[in-house]
């Protein structure tokens, strides 16, 4: 069976190298998916969850923006940061959404783009920190 090479990387290194055999990534345009032999295009990314599957296992990474090139056999993903699901630490997102919800109650004082942003990461990766949470 074909597979895909998903390389995530970001400005503090790489965060995945791994043979896949689908990925589904948040587009700036909609969510997309990638299969082996995938026609090659470049996008950007929003903020969001990427989802990869290996060996019949579903995984996650948040993504904070930045762009993915696809290949035929490879998806390229370049992030402003990015997290694997396991490597969250969902009490500093809890936190930091807390913190992003109050200063978007005093827009009047801050940066609204800025704090908008804060809180739509912190909430994508509690999201994700609590797929990984046995139920």
């Amino acid at each position: 069976m074909e597979k895909l090479r998903l390389v995530i990387v970001t400005p503090y290194g790489q965060v995945l190298s791994e043979e896949v055999d689908e990925v589904t990534a948040p587009g700036s345009e909609g969510e997309f998916g990638v299969l082996p032999g995938h026609m090659p295009f470049f996008t950007t990314l929003k903020i969001g969850i990427l989802t990869y599957k290996k060996e019949g296992q579903i995984n996650y990474v948040f993504i904070n923006s930045g762009y993915a090139e696809v290949t035929h056999d490879k998806v390229i993903i370049t992030a402003d940061s990015a997290e694997r699901a396991e490597d969250i630490d969902l009490e500093r997102a809890i936190k930091a959404k807390e913190r992003a919800e109050e200063r978007l109650k005093k827009m009047e004082e801050i940066d609204v783009a800025r704090a908008t942003a804060a809180l739509e990461r912190a909430t994508m990766r509690i999201q994700l920190a609590q797929k990984r949470i046995p139920r």
